[in-house]
């Protein structure tokens, strides 16, 4: 798609139908489950879905990579304990949806598995299925953060748990 279909498509999304497609009822799902999730792991999950980019940013070409980035830090995802936050972001204009991982997981968890997680969610999302992917993609991304970062039962929550729309 080129920039121009990009900020048309940007520029139509309206954060009505983002909140139509994540009601509170999904938020609420969403929350139980990275709270659950977390209960079996000492990572952090964040989950984050934004509507659209402003103008500016889609004329510069910022990618939802950058744009996760940005939120990794601005949301503090990097700033745990341990080094194990994970920030799950959907970019819903462009369909997109992006993890980033913190440093403690380079060399553990591979690139091609966090994509995976990310495309599960997105077959998902194509389908109409909100809730669904939002949920497949906690729990894809929970197992990875499990299995290298288990939990014992005395892990402190450092991010909230509850989805942010922006």
């Amino acid at each position: 798609m080129n920039r121009l279909q990009r900020l048309f498509r940007h520029l139509l999304e309206t954060r009505f139908s983002t909140r139509r497609r994540f009601t509170p009822a999904v938020l609420d799902a969403v929350e139980v489950a990275v709270r659950s999730a977390e209960a079996a792991h000492c990572g952090e999950v964040r989950f984050v879905v934004e509507t659209d980019l402003d103008v500016w940013s889609i004329l510069a070409g910022k990618s939802p990579r950058q744009r996760a980035l940005e939120l990794y830090s601005g949301l503090a995802v990097w700033d745990t304990e341990r080094n194990n936050g994970v920030l799950v972001y959907v970019l819903f204009a462009d369909r997109a949806v992006e993890i980033v991982a913190d440093r403690g997981f380079n060399g553990l968890v591979t690139a091609d598995e966090w994509a995976a997680v990310c495309r599960k969610m997105e077959s998902e999302f194509r389908q109409g299925r909100w809730q669904q992917g939002a949920l497949a993609g906690v729990a894809a991304a929970a197992a990875l953060v499990a299995r290298h970062f288990p939990g014992n039962g005395q892990h402190g929550n450092e991010l909230p748990d509850r989805p942010l729309l922006l």
